[in-house]
């Protein structure tokens, strides 16, 4: 699964063409059209708390996390990734996985399938 969204997607372009750009409210409305487009059908803005920590767990559906700001590590499969601002971490449906947020809390959008 990707960590960025695809570069070469018209309606996710300027976002990481220009990272000084930022997660503006414009580009949420893209990120989400991006994740509508793809099949998600229920999409929205979570945000958690500094250090926040979600043990293992799983998901009916696949699900997709595209940092808008802060951290976020994903531990899956014995494995830990950090994910920052602009970086996208899909979970496989029944996939075991934890989840910890950074020191500043972590604001992310999420598309459910």
């Amino acid at each position: 699964m990707p960590d960025r969204l695809d570069p070469r997607r018209e309606n996710t372009r300027g976002i990481w063409d220009n990272p000084s750009m930022g997660m503006g409210e414009a580009n949420e409305s893209l990120l989400r059209k991006h994740l509508e487009d793809e099949g998600f059908s229920h999409t929205f803005v979570w945000q958690d708390g500094p250090e926040a920590f979600y043990p293992d767990h799983t998901h009916a559906g696949l699900t997709a996390h595209i940092i808008l700001d802060g951290e976020m590590t994903l531990t899956m499969n014995g494995q830990s990734k950090k994910y920052r601002a602009g970086e996208r971490c899909d979970v496989p449906a029944g996939a075991v996985h934890s989840a910890r947020m950074g020191a500043g809390g972590c604001r992310y959008l999420v598309g459910e399938k």
